[in-house]
């Protein structure tokens, strides 16, 4: 389905914001198992500076990840396309919040993908603000993304972490067909929570469409999703949101600690253990995700090239009879 003009755009000021209504705990002092080093050393300050250079945002730092130095160290990073202000506000999120105004970087795909060869990384994450504010949401641009690192690096994997387009599954149809090796999407709390966490365009069972949906793309991406924990949710509905991704084939699985970015964010009403972590893991593991990533620092980008899904990835590569169009 086209659109002749943008959507009429709300802001996160206009939308009606639904209560929490489980109890609400003054603020926790944060646990031991949470404390990282800041990042440095001559490599991290390396790939800083070649973003910087193309004027390049990265989730890891807009998102204030606490896993940027490992991740980076370990040949992974992720981009964020499409600007670093959000037309959705969920209240979870670190990254800007309001109308772009319909302005788009036609320069990003190859500054990003020149960022990559010189960073020297084989795993690249891609993923946007939400931006409701144009006819295709973003779409088309982080198709030309993918595009443009595989001609320039085919080597690298490339992970699209893509929003939920509205549900308009034509727009989840435009990244698939840019052949990305992996198609995510964060389903972000569980059902129950998900009004109070996420932006009231977003929904549950919109965002398992989207992901049944990119697993049957022609190309047969993996899929990925994420949840945040801390937020409130009982250990009951983590494990039925668990399985509501196996049932629309979700592959990858990670999970982690939610931590309030500022004041204005929400609260964080639980530090789960290692150990609970521990516990979820091996749940998903036996439910059947091919991959699952679970600790209080896991992010949805963690490790996202993990050895094993590297070479998951490229061991079915090697045995499909086909070209990927990137054209």
């Amino acid at each position: 389905m086209s659109r002749e003009q943008p959507p009429v755009l709300e802001t996160a000021a206009e939308l009606p914001v639904a209560p929490i209504s489980r109890s609400t705990p003054g603020r926790l002092p944060k646990p031991a198992w949470l404390r990282v080093r800041a990042p440095g050393g001559e490599n991290y300050a390396h790939l800083k500076q070649v973003l910087r250079d193309r004027g390049l945002y990265t989730v890891c730092e807009e998102a204030r990840c606490p896993n940027v130095g490992e991740c980076w160290g370990g040949g992974t990073a992720t981009f964020m396309v499409l600007g670093d202000v959000c037309t959705r506000g969920c209240r979870f999120c670190a990254v800007d919040s309001g109308d772009p105004g319909g302005t788009v970087d036609e320069q990003e795909p190859a500054n990003i993908a020149d960022a990559v060869r010189a960073m020297g990384i084989d795993y690249v994450v891609l993923t946007m603000v939400n931006r409701d504010d144009l006819p295709d949401e973003g779409a088309a641009h982080v198709a030309e993304c993918i595009r443009a690192i595989k001609r320039r690096a085919p080597e690298v994997l490339v992970e699209a972490l893509v929003g939920d387009f509205n549900g308009r599954m034509d727009l989840v149809d435009v990244v698939g067909d840019a052949g990305p090796d992996v198609l995510a999407h964060n389903i972000e709390t569980v059902e129950s929570m998900q009004a109070a966490v996420r932006d009231r365009r977003s929904g549950f069972e919109q965002s398992l469409s989207v992901l049944a949906h990119a697993r049957r793309h022609r190309l047969s991406p993996y899929t990925k999703s994420s949840i945040m924990l801390g937020l409130g949710e009982r250990e009951d509905e983590v494990v039925a949101a668990m399985g509501a991704l196996r049932e629309h084939a979700v592959d990858f699985l990670t999970l982690g600690q939610y931590l309030q970015p500022t004041a204005k964010h929400l609260p964080v009403r639980e530090f789960v253990t290692p150990e609970a972590f521990d516990d979820y893991r091996r749940q998903g593991e036996q439910m059947g995700f091919r991959y699952v990533a679970a600790g209080p620092l896991v992010r949805s980008s963690y490790r996202a090239g993990e050895l094993f899904i590297r070479t998951l990835i490229q061991n079915r590569a090697r045995s499909l009879p086909v070209t990927r169009d990137r054209a």
